[in-house]
């Protein structure tokens, strides 16, 4: 049976359609940067090809003001041996995202860029339960700064000229999208929170005598009050108790 022409025309059209739409999806961008699937186009070895000197924490914790703090988890720790110098965007992440063609100057840029780097509990940084190790924003997300966390991992990328791939994009579309700042949040310290709770908790109400009783008697006279400003007295108030109500009407001074 011989084909007819239109069908065919039809069927190259379709062809042509569904192949623009696909080419068009793998060439989106995203705030400005690249969506694409990862690619390890490079072998990966990070202590060769991503180095950083352990110099670094110290310039770590001057950019966050002298404190030696993990913003994923809002932790002080008493000092950097406590920490791991962890990559916000993992150097395997980074890898496999574009810089697995980038000139080794370029690889040890990027490991040694602050912008790139903070402090985090071994737990937090290392692989393992609830470890951040080398996946993307879509993989692990932190407890706290999520708001930073995912501005830095755009900022990144894109001074690396870095690609995402589409859960990675989603995620972090998500979290930036409800953010009213990128800084990083420095959460109170745990003793300071301890220390006001307990402060709040030891407040005493100054005694209304103290306050309103001028002549010492154990009363508090309409005149005291009118003279303190706080007549017509209620029964709420805490000088009522020591005011004679004579029709118990619950007001004293009307």
């Amino acid at each position: 049976m011989k084909e007819k022409p239109y069908l065919t025309r039809l069927a190259i059209f379709c062809c042509l359609a569904i192949c623009t739409v696909s080419s068009s999806i793998a060439q989106q961008d995203w705030r400005g940067l690249t969506v694409a699937a990862e690619n390890r186009c490079s072998p990966y070895d990070k202590k060769k090809q991503y180095p950083y000197p352990q110099a670094v924490e110290d310039d770590i914790v001057a950019q966050m003001d002298g404190n030696v703090y993990g913003p994923y988890t809002g932790r002080y720790f008493v000092s950097d041996t406590e920490t791991d110098i962890e990559h916000i965007v993992a150097a395997s992440e980074g890898h496999d995202s574009g810089l697995c063609a980038a000139s080794p100057e370029q690889r040890r840029l990027f490991a040694t860029d602050l912008l790139n780097l903070t402090l985090a509990a071994p737990a937090v940084n290392r692989c393992g339960i609830g470890g951040k190790c080398g996946l993307d924003a879509a993989e692990w997300m932190p407890k706290k700064n999520k708001c930073w966390f995912s501005n830095r991992v755009v900022e990144i990328k894109t001074k690396y000229n870095l690609s995402v791939d589409k859960s990675e994009a989603k995620a972090l579309e998500i979290v930036l999208g409800s953010c009213d700042s990128y800084g990083m949040i420095f959460f109170p310290k745990l003793g300071q929170i301890e220390a006001i709770t307990t402060a709040i908790s030891s407040l005493k109400p100054v005694p209304a005598l103290s306050l309103y009783d001028d002549n010492s008697n154990g009363r508090i006279t309409c005149k005291e009050a009118r003279a303190h400003g706080i007549a017509p007295v209620s029964q709420g108030h805490v000088a009522y108790e020591f005011m004679n109500d004579i029709d118990k009407d619950g007001v004293v001074c009307e």
